[in-house]
C-alpha cells in the first residue's frame, strides 16, 4: 500500500462497517463519473480498497488492479533504463 494512503486507510478502518460501505460505494460511483471535473478514475481503486475491508469480491478486485498497476510501472521503468 502507498505510504501516503496508509494513515487514511487506518482511519477508515476505525469507522463502523455501514459507514465504510457507504464511503466505498460513493467513491466507486464517483469514479464512474470520471469525465466530470474533480471526480476521476482515481476514485475506483480507492473505493475498492475501502470495500475490501467488508467484501471478498472487492478485495480480489482491488488486488488485481494493484498487481496490474505494479507490473505496468515495472515494465515502464525497465524500458526507460534501456
Amino acid at each position: 500500500m502507498n505510504r501516503r494512503l496508509k494513515p487514511l486507510f487506518q482511519r477508515i478502518k476505525k469507522l463502523p462497517g455501514w459507514v465504510r460501505k457507504i464511503v466505498g460505494i460513493l467513491l466507486i460511483l464517483g469514479g464512474l463519473l470520471w469525465f466530470l471535473p474533480v471526480l476521476g478514475l482515481w476514485m475506483l481503486p480507492l473505493g475498492l480498497m475501502v470495500l475490501s475491508l467488508e467484501f471478498d469480491w472487492a478485495r480480489r478486485g482491488y488486488l488485481s488492479i494493484a498487481i496490474w498497476y505494479r507490473r505496468r510501472r515495472h515494465r515502464r521503468k525497465t524500458r526507460q533504463e534501456r
